[in-house]
């Protein structure tokens, strides 16, 4: 398969590949779509077993950048950088550097962030080599780290979700969270705040342990998370969580969480409806970071100081997007993944028809 036979390429407007021999640096940075703005989307750092895998990942995590930041209504489009290898073993200053630089080559058509692997301290040395970075601190415009805004609009998101679908509040809800880092974790201490209860499970022990210490979750291994007794199955670590294996082994009536790509397919997302299981589409619900990012790169356009503000109210705009797709998937009997995919693809053809007359 070819790169534009891939069912992930959906029209990318740029993919670029980027190797430094001197670091060790092997990165794809895909852009999906400028129509509504420069690219935006973290940087993920992963040991993909090849480079075809990177790439697919690449292809489809920018894909669903476009969509969540037309969910947002930013003036952002989507894009995403991928890179090849083990983060908690390579990382390096210089490493980081050489992808700045590639950034840089871009020629801010991207700007990057964190993601899965990447921290903003990685990131600082980006930032000594190319000025597209966002979600740092140490200057006016700083936005700092995105997750906690992700957690907060994933919170706010299952809260809704347990009310449309269970017609009650958190507290005693039980909460099964698929991953405990950055975002999940701070998920985790949001939902204990709110009375629910917790299961977790991750690859980290030492993230586990700590979660667990103070939340009162019971521990559940990788593979068993899938069988928890929850009413809310929340992914919140890579993409593809939600697949034919794994779906008859929800008892969750809420499918809400932090991940990318959490379904392994369009077709998984019909049986999930078919299955009488509320999904809350993962780059709508998860759409608080890239607001966060946003809101650094205004003040950054503008010369202006990090607004909060601004971040809230786009927010709480967001979770009433969020209430309108499932208004309409309610009354047209329809996934919702399909109903977001369908508003998110009609504002990026909106805004390219603009750009094209204007």
């Amino acid at each position: 398969m070819t790169l534009f036979d891939s069912p992930a390429f959906e029209g990318h407007e740029g993919v670029h590949a980027f190797f430094d021999e001197k670091s060790g640096l092997k990165c794809i940075i895909a852009v999906h779509s400028t129509a509504r703005g420069p690219a935006a989307g973290g940087c993920r750092m992963w040991p993909f077993p090849s480079a075809a895998a990177a790439l697919e990942d690449a292809l489809r995590l920018s894909r669903a950048m476009s969509y969540k930041n037309a969910m947002a209504d930013l003036d952002l489009g989507g894009g995403k950088a991928v890179i090849i290898g083990d983060s908690r073993t390579q990382k390096t200053a210089a490493l980081f550097e050489a992808f700045g630089r590639a950034v840089e080559d871009v020629a801010g058509k991207y700007w990057t962030a964190e993601d899965v692997g990447v921290s903003p301290a990685d990131l600082m040395h980006a930032r000594k080599t190319t000025r597209y970075v966002a979600g740092l601190t140490g200057h006016d415009a700083a936005s700092g780290d995105p997750s906690p805004v992700t957690a907060e609009g994933v919170f706010r998101g299952i809260a809704l979700g347990v009310r449309r679908a269970l017609n009650r509040n958190l507290d005693g809800v039980t909460v099964a969270i698929q991953g405990v880092g950055h975002v999940g974790a701070y998920l985790a201490d949001k939902l204990h705040a709110a009375g629910a209860k917790l299961v977790i499970t991750d690859v980290n022990e030492e993230a586990l342990r700590e979660v667990a210490e103070r939340t009162g979750a019971r521990v559940a291994a990788p593979a068993a998370i899938f069988d928890a007794d929850a009413e809310v199955f929340a992914p919140c670590a890579l993409g593809g969580a939600i697949n034919a294996e794994t779906l008859p082994r929800l008892k969750a009536k809420v499918i809400a969480g932090g991940a990318n790509n959490q379904l392994a397919n369009p077709e998984i997302g019909r049986a999930v409806y078919e299955h009488g299981i509320l999904y809350l589409p993962d780059y709508v619900i998860n759409g608080g970071g890239i607001i966060n990012v946003a809101g650094e790169i205004r003040a950054l356009d503008r010369g202006e100081a990090f607004d909060p503000a601004w971040v809230e109210t786009k927010l709480a705009r967001l979770m009433r997007t969020l209430d309108e797709v499932l208004d309409l998937s309610k009354a047209e009997h329809r996934p919702t993944h399909e109903v977001a995919n369908e508003i998110a693809k009609a504002r990026i053809s909106g805004a390219a028809e603009k750009r094209a007359a204007a």
